[in-house]
């Protein structure tokens, strides 16, 4: 009997050590810059951050593809900063048609299970007309694997045909802060 007790008492105790934790991440945008390179292929609507708290940015993006795009390449590239931003872990091109059909890159997909859920941009080929991320914050739960503390910024270039259209970089921090928490 006593030992149910204690038992318990420790699952509780866990319990709480753990929500608080959760609360000592931040997880958030600190810049988002869009650059249309063929203003006749893309264009940019909205491309902006607006703070709803402070621990929270909201990312909201809005452009339209003007023709048609079946042969989408994306060149993922992420940056830890460290005296300047330097390479780190990830840097990939890869067919943006065939992610979204069978989601076979780990990493890209972590990227995109944070940003699916405020997006248009989770369908297959082709791409057409308006395309909106409306509203989309980072959510630390969201992330599978363990995270370093630190700046970062993902780079993405965007190539249509074989022809780099856009590029979209966005700088977040991650910190984790488990003494203060």
């Amino acid at each position: 009997m006593l030992s149910k007790l204690v038992t318990s008492i420790l699952c509780v105790a866990v319990g709480i050590l753990v929500i608080d934790l959760n609360d000592a991440v931040v997880f958030k945008f600190t810049n988002f810059a869009c650059l249309s390179r063929n203003q006749s292929w893309f264009v940019f609507h909205n491309c902006r951050l607006k703070a709803v708290s402070r621990e929270k940015v909201l990312l909201n993006f809005n452009g339209t593809v003007l023709h048609p795009a079946n042969n989408i390449i994306v060149h993922v590239k992420l940056f830890k900063k460290a005296n300047g931003f330097k390479p780190w872990l990830l840097d990939v091109k890869l067919d943006a048609c065939r992610f979204v059909r069978t989601n076979f890159h780990p990493f890209v997909r972590i990227i995109f299970d944070l940003f699916k859920d405020f997006s248009t941009i989770n369908h297959t080929c082709p791409y057409v007309g308006l395309q909106v991320v409306k509203d989309f914050y980072l959510r630390p739960e969201k992330l599978k694997l363990p995270f370093p503390s630190g700046d970062y910024l993902l780079s993405l270039i965007w190539i249509f045909d074989k022809r780099p259209q856009f590029d979209t970089n966005v700088s977040f921090v991650y910190a984790e802060d488990l003494i203060n928490a």
